[in-house]
């Protein structure tokens, strides 16, 4: 197999994945809260041929050999936590996040956690009869309470508020109000570091230190976060954009494709010479 066709299988086979990585992205254009997945590539290596001193020619301005590139492969598919647009909705818990941070669930009962933009949440009633925040599919939103962290309990009786910074608050009709905690925010410093998993999460492998992946804050004009009771952020994934570049990557891949149509062309008919 000639350094042509390797070069081309190569590449085409990082632009498989980068296709796979779009139709992804194109598939949840609706999807609330949703950020879109980018394929970053780097080159192979490089092989340096040193050409014989009869090529330094008169006149030639550029140095003796060349190098051979051997493709390029996918290195990190990660996501983009640009902020998405933001729709009213009216329903007490639907929450929205402005700026880079991210909610924080319980995903099992051993406590494990993952992270998500989607504030698509519910007030659902628990084992323990409790009226808590959750996910569509039932994770309990995480918050301070009473200084240790949990689930969010809303009492009966009472209406749920949150607050621009965070905090939670429970409200009857007649205005009293009682303290329910704070939500864990949580903002990512490597975005790189983070999985997307099932449920429009995000978690951050066994073997990497949460802390060095995402640190909690506060919400405040200081750091340009804030969160919004009543409205939800939608996907970031710009359509018009997505399908402009899915275009130009299967140019790309039509044209790696011809690259070996071509090599094994030339190889049968160099197998076909006679002396």
């Amino acid at each position: 197999m000639n350094s042509s066709m390797i070069n081309a299988m190569v590449s085409m086979n990082g632009l498989q994945k980068k296709l796979d990585v779009m139709a992804d992205n194109v598939a949840n254009v609706n999807t609330v809260g949703y950020k879109r997945k980018e394929a970053t590539f780097q080159d192979l290596l490089n092989t340096v041929y040193e050409q014989p001193g009869e090529f330094q020619q008169q006149g030639r301005l550029t140095p003796l050999g060349f190098s051979q590139g051997w493709g390029s492969r996918l290195s990190v598919i990660q996501p983009n936590l640009e902020q998405g647009p933001i729709t009213d909705t009216g329903n007490v818990a639907d929450l929205a996040i402005q700026g880079n941070a991210m909610f924080e669930v319980i995903v099992d009962g051993a406590g494990n956690r993952a992270y998500t933009r989607n504030g698509a949440f519910q007030l659902t009633v628990n084992g323990n009869g409790d009226t808590i925040l959750a996910t569509a599919e039932g994770y309990p939103v995480v918050a301070n309470v009473a200084g240790r962290e949990g689930p969010i309990v809303v009492p009966d009786g009472y209406k749920l508020r949150v607050n621009p910074d965070g905090s939670l608050q429970g409200v009857k009709e007649d205005g009293a109000a009682i303290n329910l905690g704070t939500l864990k925010i949580m903002q990512p410093s490597r975005p790189a570091a983070l999985t997307q998993v099932a449920d429009n999460l995000f978690a951050v492998a066994g073997n990497i230190n949460v802390d060095d992946v995402l640190q909690r804050i506060t919400p405040n004009a200081d750091n340009g976060v804030a969160i919004l009771q009543g409205a939800l952020e939608q996907s970031n994934v710009n359509l018009t954009d997505e399908l402009t570049e899915l275009i130009n990557v299967q140019r790309a891949y039509q044209l790696a494709a011809r690259a070996i149509t071509s090599s094994d062309t030339m190889m049968g008919l160099a197998n076909s010479l006679r002396r």
